[in-house]
């Protein structure tokens, strides 16, 4: 059984290789591909949205529907399929989530030109049930474990079929500037001039709940700061490890206080839940300067103003 992500025709490889050792009813290659978000992975595992395995043959059908048995009892739907069509629905389902992920950031892009507020376009969008409203919030882009490899992936596959999906080369493509943008985003905000001015950054990893540096936001944006001259400090609650070693120029502080001591401007980049709770006057009273640029629209721009910071936000006016 394949659980792991794995490229179309992974299977069919695997049964070539035991069908030079084993007779073929001795065996069966299923895939099983899973669907767990990392930092929730056991009660994903315990209550999915569905399971999905693709089998060849009946009596692998019956093995996989009696380990899954326990399942049962949370009415979890099982869908059987071929062994490739279940390869295929994990990519396209990673895919189509980055899609979702990177249409609402262009959105938010055109919500700062027109004067709109993407919050309320992401809503309005998300209460159209064919549309749903996860995965529609603007941010630095996406990155992490899987949308990055599984997009990539499948446009490795799609081409060596001849079957190109120029959709998912875009979103490949936004979402690699979209990290880049940001970066530019912050140097606007303090007035088009970061040499020599302390930048903090909240949140490293590319996800609350992990230390999973992987393809995050953090890492070009906080590239594009060093490049213009910025010195950086950052906080983040769990991957100021693995951060210091991707990023060798960035001073890792020990509290979002400390990181924002001094600081010109303070940028929030994942949205941990100790950042939602921040006291912006505190903030803003350690602060030497006074520009807030909130990557994840986590607080109002009336709270932030309030609080004596200048602040700025993901598609809102």
């Amino acid at each position: 059984m394949a659980k792991s992500t794995a490229p179309v025709d992974t299977g069919d490889e695997v049964e070539l290789i035991l069908g030079k050792k084993l007779a073929n009813d001795q065996f069966a290659v299923v895939s099983n591909p899973e669907f767990l978000r990392e930092g929730a992975a056991i009660g994903d595992f315990k209550r999915p949205d569905r399971i999905v395995i693709g089998a060849e043959v009946d009596w692998a059908k019956h093995v996989m529907s009696e380990i899954y048995r326990p399942l049962f009892l949370n009415e979890s739907p099982i869908l059987f399929t071929g062994r490739r069509t279940a390869e295929l629905i994990k990519y396209a389902a990673n895919a189509f989530l980055a899609t979702k992920i990177t249409f609402i950031n262009e959105m938010a892009d055109l919500c700062e030109k027109v004067g709109a507020d993407v919050q309320e376009v992401s809503r309005g969008m998300g209460l159209d049930n064919r549309i749903g409203s996860k995965f529609l919030h603007a941010g630095p882009g996406y990155g992490g474990s899987c949308f990055p490899k599984d997009t990539l992936a499948l446009l490795k596959t799609a081409q060596d079929h001849g079957s190109p999906v120029r959709i998912v080369e875009t979103v490949v493509e936004v979402n690699d500037q979209r990290k880049r943008a940001m970066g530019h985003k912050v140097v606007k905000a303090l007035g088009g001039d970061v040499r020599d001015k302390k930048v903090a950054l909240l949140g490293l990893t590319f996800k609350p709940n992990t230390d999973d540096m992987r393809d995050a936001p953090s890492i070009a944006i906080a590239e594009i700061l060093s490049d213009a001259g910025a010195n950086l400090v950052a906080y983040d609650p769990e991957g100021m490890t693995p951060a210091a070693e991707i990023m060798p120029n960035v001073e890792m502080a020990q509290s979002s206080y400390e990181a924002a001591a001094d600081a010109d401007a303070v940028v929030i980049i994942t949205e941990w839940d100790a950042f939602r709770a921040l006291d912006l006057r505190k903030l803003a009273g350690t602060m030497a300067g006074n520009v807030l640029v909130d990557l994840r629209n986590i607080y109002s721009p009336a709270d932030a103003l309030q609080s004596g910071l200048k602040y700025t936000s993901i598609g809102r006016s």
